[in-house]
């Protein structure tokens, strides 16, 4: 057990905050199971005080951690309104990992994606990630302003005939010009909750955080729509430098409040009207910089406060003229949500679709029950939406609704793409 562990921020008091890892092989979507992990205070690495295994889903319990107050992460100030923490992960077959700096913050469930590389000896070396501090505690360079709207009919830029939410988004973990960055292919709305994770606070409310995740979705997808980067040469989607796009951070611990925020409007964007492409809208943290034409990050806070909805949190600040539009098109899945949920006692070829998924899902997630693939949505059937949800960070109410649908096809298409190739 721990006591008198000195956290990094001063703080009269301790909260408590939450944290789930979750290991899986980054060559064929595999959950690592049996993996042991330790975690020590970010100021004494070589001092782990709590140990933990990996289950058959390549999971951990979630473990309580000490966090400061609540209330450092609800106004600026000198306090660090999170505590860090260091993680050691060794696996049979895999490398160790080391991960530093994971972020937890009072209240909220952490969530630490680890992808474990299998080893080429006999002996595991280490890995090291750094975890950056996140925007609204740590110095980054300020945006550079741009058009909302980019001049499509000069330059010719817009390549693509209608908005499409991407498979993938391709990050350059660095400014455009620096060749010596990494371009990493990222899942897009694991992008976003990235993104969402590292430039506001979990503890934030709903409406400021859902206001918060449009604007980044928004600007997302129209570097995606334009082709912003590939139209100067590069080949990449986006950076992650906060002077051109948003803070992007490798291995970044995502919310869980964050991330079910995301599956639930990960295809809406911002939009004007009579204007095609998705805004590209840029905002400030309204602290350090100053910005009256963007949104403030911690203004939309305040409003939040007030009882602002996410849509006026919006108008408050790029005017009453944005609206919230949807994608046409999300690629790379096998088909587009029916409209309405499946529950039990519905039946037909969308039930079918969703247990021959699950039923290949279950190969790499053996805690998810096999079921028969009979078009009917039964208790079985109910019984395997749930836990499948439990495994990912979904409200685990056995029906599929728009997110767990979104959800089931994306780890449907990764673990069967990985099959293909292997």
């Amino acid at each position: 057990m721990r006591t008198n562990r000195a956290l990094k921020a001063t703080q009269d008091n301790i909260d408590k905050g939450y944290l789930q890892i979750n290991t899986i092989s980054d060559q064929n979507q595999i959950p690592v199971r049996n993996a042991t992990i330790q975690i020590a205070d970010t100021g004494n690495p070589n001092q782990p005080f709590e140990t933990l295994e990996t289950d058959v889903n390549g999971q951990t319990p979630n473990i309580t951690l000490d966090a400061p107050p609540l209330e450092f992460s609800m106004e600026p100030s000198d306090n660090q309104p999170y505590s860090e923490y260091n993680l050691k992960i060794s696996a049979e077959g895999y490398d160790d990992a080391i991960i530093t700096g994971v972020q937890i913050l009072s209240g909220e469930l952490g969530i630490q994606n680890i992808r474990m590389t299998p080893s080429a000896t006999n002996q595991n070396e280490y890995n090291p990630t750094i975890i950056s501090g996140h925007t609204l505690w740590e110095l980054y360079p300020p945006k550079i302003a741009e058009a909302e709207i980019k001049p499509v009919n000069e330059s010719g830029e817009i390549v693509l005939s209608r908005v499409v939410v991407p498979e993938y988004i391709i990050v350059h973990d660095g400014s455009p010009n620096d060749t010596t960055a990494t371009d990493y292919y990222v899942p897009y709305k694991d992008y976003i909750k990235n993104v969402a994770s590292s430039e506001i606070y979990a503890t934030w409310p709903e409406a400021t955080i859902n206001a918060n995740v449009l604007a980044i979705i928004s600007f997302t997808l129209n570097r995606v729509y334009t082709e912003w980067y590939r139209n100067k040469g590069f080949d990449f989607t986006i950076t992650s430098s906060t002077a051109f796009d948003h803070k992007w951070i490798y291995q970044k611990t995502v919310y869980e409040n964050i991330s079910q925020a995301v599956d639930n409007i990960f295809a809406n964007y911002l939009s004007r009207p009579n204007v095609s492409q998705p805004i590209l809208t840029q905002y400030c943290d309204g602290k350090r910089v100053t910005c009256p034409n963007w949104m403030s990050q911690w203004g939309s806070k305040y409003l939040g406060d007030q009882g602002y909805t996410a849509i006026e949190i919006i108008r408050n600040y790029y005017g009453d003229d944005m609206y919230i539009n949807e994608a046409e098109q999300i690629s790379g899945i096998p088909s587009s949500w029916p409209g309405y949920d499946l529950s039990v006692g519905s039946t037909g070829a969308k039930v079918r679709m969703i247990q021959e998924q699950l039923n290949r899902i279950a190969k790499n997630y053996p805690s998810i029950p096999t079921i028969a693939v009979d078009g009917s949505y039964g208790e079985g059937t109910k019984a395997a939406v749930e836990k499948f949800q439990s495994i990912f960070n979904l409200p685990a109410n056995g029906i599929v609704d728009y997110p767990t649908w979104y959800k089931i096809s994306q780890i449907y298409v990764g673990v069967s793409k990985i099959a293909e190739l292997t």
